[in-house]
């Protein structure tokens, strides 16, 4: 698996595009706003002859969701996500709530992604841990073959995801982070929605909210 990083949006939120050695690809978040923002993943997938197949998000928080209708009118693909994310206020009224406008409406998932289910993407497969908490159904897709974890806005380097939004709950994100991620292999990236990579061996030792050894 190639992974590539785009950092979009008002609030630098990180768009991941994964391929396979066949150059199927999937977006796992697309935060992609502004339009120049829209035409670069449009020109590095066209440059690069990559065949997109899923968009796929963690979770349904306005800024790793501003590019969903553009994927859908560029690519026909609709996204796919836990259905724990349509008990959140739609993208319009989040956005609203911050300041921002937006006007197209939420899209209709192409399938729902449930705790434990294997995401394929060509080649690539992904095991999908469902950690609510910071949203109600906030998934990261995890590879164990590739040793690294797409964590949305569950954890960060030095950081957890906020659990003050709608569906938040910091005792549930805690356990959840410490039950499915924590116990994963101590070399595992993790790849975060908003700032660096980091590892679950790192985490462990220096997260302030997590911290164990």
């Amino acid at each position: 698996m190639q992974i590539y990083k785009f950092e979009f949006n008002q609030i630098c939120e990180n768009t991941y595009l994964i391929r396979d050695e066949a150059n199927e690809a999937a977006i796992i978040d697309c935060g992609a706003f502004f339009p120049e923002e829209k035409m670069q993943l449009v020109r590095f997938m066209e440059k690069n002859q990559l065949h997109l197949i899923r968009l796929l998000n963690t979770h349904l928080h306005m800024d790793h969701t501003f590019g969903n209708g553009f994927i859908y009118e560029t690519y026909n693909i609709l996204p796919e996500y836990h259905r724990l994310e349509e008990t959140m206020p739609n993208r319009k009224d989040q956005a609203r709530s911050f300041g921002i406008i937006i006007n197209e409406p939420d899209l209709q998932a192409a399938n729902h992604i449930e705790d434990g289910d294997i995401v394929a993407v060509g080649t690539v497969e992904f095991r999908a841990l469902l950690i609510p908490g910071h949203s109600p159904g906030s998934l990261c897709f995890y590879s164990e073959k590739d040793g690294c974890v797409f964590s949305g806005d569950v954890l960060f380097n030095g950081s957890i995801g906020r659990s003050d939004l709608w569906g938040g709950n910091m005792e549930q994100l805690i356990s959840g982070i410490r039950e499915k991620l924590l116990t994963l292999p101590d070399d595992t990236v993790v790849y975060p929605g908003h700032g660096p990579a980091t590892t679950i061996e790192n985490e462990k030792k220096n997260n302030p909210y997590l911290k164990i050894v």
